[in-house]
């Protein structure tokens, strides 16, 4: 019984961590405008 409680909380807590970042949102940002500078391997 002990075990059903201790999973029944943890569910409890993850759900609410969950509502918690949902309700804050994604943090504000934006995408840099240069793109990513790559280069490719030459063929040997």
């Amino acid at each position: 019984m002990r075990a059903l409680i201790a999973a029944a909380t943890g569910l409890a807590l993850a759900f609410a961590l969950v509502l918690t970042i949902t309700a804050l949102g994604s943090p504000a940002g934006t995408t840099s405008p240069k793109p990513l500078l790559t280069t490719v391997p030459s063929h040997p």
